[in-house]
């Protein structure tokens, strides 16, 4: 039996964005993206049914639009990124609604869903084939060591333990 030929799809960084959404003393909302990452996707045609997903980002290039709060972020407290640099996701399956694969943050490795909008493939002025998801999820921050907490004199936790998911992703076709 013959293996199909897998083509490789490179993430455009241009047209995509790595965030995510967490509660702030459970009456805001924080919103941040990592802006140093890598993604790719190995499929056997334009329909994505058997792609396989991989993902890493540097946690030094996460950012929240405040520079104390990206530092503590960094550190010990949460993502340690002195010993542990990157983040990783690795899929498993999709079934064009559901991505499921392996998140590894820190030093745990926890099977997540992302739901999936595959938005289809399109060629772009330039001649490039690219193709477009909208990835939403939901993690416990908690389940990766990410276990910092603190309580308001009022009672109010100052960061939830769930961090919503939000990637837009555009891939570019290897020729």
């Amino acid at each position: 039996m013959e293996t199909a030929v897998k083509t490789k799809w490179n993430i455009d960084k241009t047209h995509s964005e790595v965030g995510f959404k967490v509660k702030h003393m459970m009456i805001s909302t924080v919103k941040g993206h990592f802006e140093d990452y890598r993604a790719s996707v190995e499929t056997s045609d334009d329909s994505f049914s058997d792609a396989s997903f991989s993902f890493s980002a540097k946690i030094d290039s996460i950012n929240t639009k405040n520079g104390d709060r990206d530092d503590h972020l960094k550190s010990d407290d949460f993502f340690n990124a002195s010993e542990y640099p990157e983040m990783t996701f690795k899929s498993k399956s999709f079934d064009g609604e559901n991505l499921v694969g392996d998140l590894t943050i820190r030093d745990v490795t926890e099977e997540v869903t992302l739901e999936v909008d595959f938005n289809g493939v399109a060629v772009d002025p330039y001649g490039q084939t690219k193709a477009g998801f909208e990835m939403r999820g939901k993690i416990n921050r908690k389940d990766f060591n990410l276990t910092w907490s603190a309580v308001t004199e009022a009672g109010s936790i100052v960061v939830a333990d769930i961090v919503n998911l939000a990637i837009d992703a555009q891939f570019v076709k290897e020729v």
